[in-house]
């Protein structure tokens, strides 16, 4: 009985998450965030 219940607010959980990580609104967020990496500003005025 627990552990169907553990189940369904995993997969719950793992729905909402989803949702949220696929939000068109999140998009210009998660393309800013991709682009750190690529983003040498910061390490050459480190220097």
């Amino acid at each position: 009985m627990v552990s169907g219940i553990v189940t369904a607010l995993l997969l719950v959980t793992f729905i909402a998450g989803s949702a949220w990580v696929w939000s068109p609104r999140r998009k210009r967020e998660f393309d800013e965030a991709a682009q750190l990496p690529l983003n040498d500003n910061d390490l050459e005025n480190s220097r």
